[in-house]
């Protein structure tokens, strides 16, 4: 790619840049949200078609017009986004073939379908029928499925999107030993990613984009100076500290759950929360640990106005005084908020302007006899996402045109203009960049030092430890232990979780 430049509305996403990746390697392409990453990657695969942007696209010797991604699709270049392109109720074969049919233009080939698609599952490790609906299998299987349907596709260039950044650390694992598998095979990859460990140990080379501009490109050294070094282009300056410092000054408990116990909504009798006790007090980020599947996000959605599970039982205090919060509104009206780790599905409506999602949650502040002044919205949800340094073009802005980092800006935003008191933060940092993660804990850190409560979820250790006075560990729907932060590291958070599943394995066996 030759100088390429992509604008949109004016604003400079892409500013000259030139990109080159040599046939069998994995390049890997990281910056900071909104550096012009994905954009990029649009660009080279047609989603952004020739006459859009300006420069030139060399595939094979030669200059490449892409109309639309089927061109690109053609020659071998596959494109796979963060937000996965199935469709939930069909099978994995329908899945894989779909657009790309096996049969004649009258009839689709079923047998020869599953056939296929059975031999194209192998090679990427997924042992699950090709018959199987979407639906039914989990993230990390979709993300093995789109690998497989860009093989189906004869893939010679794969370019993935943060294939990870729903992923648990043995889903990501087994993802990147297949880009090295395929790798033997030949095929070229472009891994974008903000996880640096994960690009230091597959990468071949690495590419450093920052504010739409090529910063530099790294042979890959394996070590700790290329990790230092890919930070320091990414955020533009040395970032000596992954977290910033606090004084914990723990005040009264302002929330406290005893004996809570949730079941699952549609499973009869299946417990995922079982006789939890926990509290949190102004001034104190208090963590929960776990592996995926330890009931984390399953707790906090059922604390926040039973929005998940039913028959829940217990009791839950706020500032000492019992509450039964019957839904959301509820809720907030506790001044209780609840940051979903998937904001785009749950936490913001992506259609809607930053504006409106910012005031969302209290329309009241910005409205009289229900009737919402537009000079006041405008206004006030300014101050917000200027107080979290958010970049955005404007504040009617649509929130899907932003990137990840900046979304999870404004969806903090619209929890602290509710003027929330206790937050429950659950996964805040996922699918964002080191520069970006640290202003996400310079404002949680704000947001304690002004008295507030924060109940942080997280599956980063090092983020965990980084950010908490206090950690609760949890396994299978049970805590499984306290400890402060002087007594926490990862091998004894690891321990207390394998421990606890090896009880509960004895106590099957036993029953």
């Amino acid at each position: 790619m030759r100088d390429i430049v992509k604008d949109f509305s004016g604003v400079r996403a892409i500013d000259n840049v030139s990109f080159h990746v040599i046939e069998g390697e994995i390049h890997a392409l990281v910056g900071e949200n909104g550096a012009g990453k994905s954009t990029l990657m649009k660009v080279l695969s047609g989603i952004y078609p020739h006459g859009t942007y300006e420069g030139d696209i060399i595939f094979d010797g030669q200059e490449r017009h892409f109309a639309r991604i089927n061109d690109s699709e053609d020659l071998g270049i596959v494109i796979i986004h963060q937000e996965l392109a199935l469709v939930p109720t069909l099978s994995i074969a329908e899945n894989i073939f779909l657009g790309n049919e096996r049969g004649s233009a009258f009839a689709v080939d079923w047998p020869r379908t599953y056939a296929e698609a059975d031999k194209v599952l192998a090679k990427v490790g997924l042992t699950d029928s090709s018959r199987t609906l979407i639906q039914d299998i989990g993230v990390g299987k979709q993300q093995l499925v789109e690998i497989a349907k860009a093989l189906a596709r004869d893939v010679r260039l794969l370019i993935l999107d943060e294939p990870t950044a729903a992923l648990n650390e043995n889903e990501s694992q087994k993802l990147l030993s297949l880009l090295l598998e395929l790798k033997e095979q030949g095929i070229t990859s472009v891994l974008i990613s903000n996880k640096i460990g994960e690009v230091i140990s597959v990468a071949d080379r690495i590419t450093v984009i920052r504010d739409g501009q090529h910063i530099e490109t790294l042979e890959n050294t394996h070590d700790e100076q290329i990790e230092n070094r890919i930070v320091r282009d990414m955020v533009g300056r040395e970032l000596t500290k992954r977290f910033p410092s606090r004084v914990s000054t723990p005040g009264e408990v302002a929330l406290e759950i005893i004996d809570w116990t949730v079941y699952h909504p549609q499973y009869e009798g299946r417990r995922v929360v079982e006789n939890v006790n926990l509290n949190v007090r102004r001034g104190e980020v208090v963590g929960i640990s776990g592996l995926m599947g330890a009931g984390r996000t399953e707790l906090a959605m059922s604390i926040f106005g039973k929005s998940y599970g039913r028959n829940i039982s217990g009791k839950l205090f706020i500032d000492g005084k019992e509450v039964k919060l019957k839904n959301a509104r509820t809720a907030i009206d506790h001044r209780l908020a609840y940051v979903t780790e998937d904001r785009k599905g749950d936490g913001l409506i992506m259609a809607m302007t930053i504006r409106e999602n910012t005031t969302l949650a209290k329309l009241e502040r910005v409205s009289r006899s229900g009737i919402i002044s537009d000079d006041e919205e405008r206004r006030l949800a300014s101050q917000y996402i200027d107080m979290l340094h958010t970049k955005y073009s404007g504040i009617n802005q649509d929130a899907d045109s932003l990137s990840g980092g900046n979304q999870q800006k404004v969806l903090l935003s619209k929890w602290m203009f509710a003027d929330s008191d206790i937050l429950i933060l659950d996964e805040p940092t996922r699918g964002i960049d080191v520069g970006a993660k640290f202003e996400i804990y310079t404002i949680i850190n704000d947001l304690v030092e002004q008295g507030k409560a924060v109940l942080l979820i997280s599956s980063e250790l090092p983020e965990i430890l980084g950010m908490c006075d206090r950690i609760y560990v949890m396994s299978e729907g049970h805590l499984v232990g306290e400890l402060a932060r002087d007594e926490a590291d990862q091998e004894t958070i690891m321990t207390m979780i394998l421990n606890a599943a090896e009880s509960d394995t004895q106590k099957e066996e036993v029953a």
